[in-house]
């Protein structure tokens, strides 16, 4: 326990130029794989065959569940069990009832929310699919009623503007829907990146750490970038997805640079960085968590007709793109 430092500084000098690059680099990996799905999808500049966006959705699926329980729930224990913190710190599993904490409060929030856009929907009498892929998933038809005779002409064109307005509200409410969703998922995630990039500017052991850091954020990417790229909003929103993928592209490479222009006084393994760090981590597991298992896996797999009604071959196909994906990141955490 001889060299072990609770206080501030402490962080590593060694490969200045390299740790400098590191923010540009990082910054490419981590934009294109989170901006190529989205282009791909998006653009007809860029096509991309459905059978190379399906593998992309479903790996990232698999990454962003690995990276909850890998990269974010098993360094919170480790922070939250450092030696520098006080012995209560030990006294109760921190990390998992945190964890806990935010899976039920983004249920509780999504809940609400879903229920209030249901209950919008239904004022207009739109029936909801409550069991619709993706976030905010509504049934097609528009509101039932009855037909207006022929010969009137100036009701029809009442009945039609309200047609209209009903499906301008109907597509709000679903995209707002999914956006929410969308949003929770890439919060969590870009807790994970500042912390991480904060991490790689001190490391000592950054050579190594860089390599992985390069695969881990280019495949978080890519899993973030998948769900933005299916993303089914109106036109007008679809800057959205853009800005998401990049604000994910540049959290890691900002995290970078503040911890080089820190790295004289930040020591990630200080009492207050630990209690931050593990805090924040157990925080983004539970988030990560909640999105991979309920909005990923239950609604790619058990609510999606045609996962239930498709051949074994495109199932079997499926689960083995994710499992690859989750395989790949939680290997990755062997090193980081």
């Amino acid at each position: 326990m001889s060299d072990l430092n609770c206080g501030s500084g402490g962080g590593a000098t060694t490969y200045p130029q390299l740790r400098v690059a590191s923010v540009f680099i990082i910054l490419i990996g981590s934009t294109t794989g989170a901006l190529f799905p989205v282009l791909a999808k998006r653009t007809n500049w860029l096509h991309v065959p459905k059978p190379v966006f399906d593998f992309a959705k479903f790996f990232g699926s698999g990454v962003i569940i690995a990276t909850a329980f890998i990269h974010l729930l098993s360094p919170a224990i480790s922070e939250l069990g450092s030696p520098c913190l006080s012995p209560a710190w030990q006294q109760y599993p921190y990390p998992l009832a945190l964890a806990m904490l935010s899976i039920f409060s983004i249920f509780i929030v999504e809940l609400v929310a879903f229920r209030w856009g249901t209950s919008k929907l239904a004022a207009l009498g739109v029936k909801h699919d409550a069991h619709g892929h993706g976030l905010g998933a509504h049934a097609a038809h528009g509101p039932e009623g009855g037909s207006l005779p022929d010969s009137d002409s100036h009701s029809e064109k009442i009945h039609e503007d309200l047609e209209s307005a009903h499906d301008h509200t109907r597509l709000d409410l679903g995209a707002a829907g999914q956006i929410i969703g969308v949003f929770i998922l890439e919060f969590g995630v870009l807790l994970h990146s500042i912390l991480i990039g904060l991490t790689l500017a001190v490391d000592p052991s950054f050579k190594i750490l860089f390599v992985v850091i390069i695969f881990h954020q280019t495949f978080e990417g890519l899993g973030i970038g998948t769900r933005l790229a299916h993303l089914q909003v109106p036109p007008k929103y679809n800057y959205v997805a853009i800005c998401a993928a990049l604000l994910y592209g540049i959290t890691t490479p900002l995290g970078i640079a503040v911890g080089l222009g820190v790295k004289s006084t930040y020591n990630p393994g200080s009492t207050t960085a630990s209690i931050v760090s593990g805090v924040l981590d157990s925080l983004s597991a539970g988030i990560l968590l909640y999105t991979g298992l309920v909005e990923l896996l239950a609604h790619e797999f058990i609510f999606n007709k045609e996962m239930i009604t498709g051949s074994n071959g495109r199932v079997a196909y499926a689960i083995s793109c994710m499992l690859f994906g989750c395989g790949i990141m939680a290997l990755l955490g062997r090193w980081a």
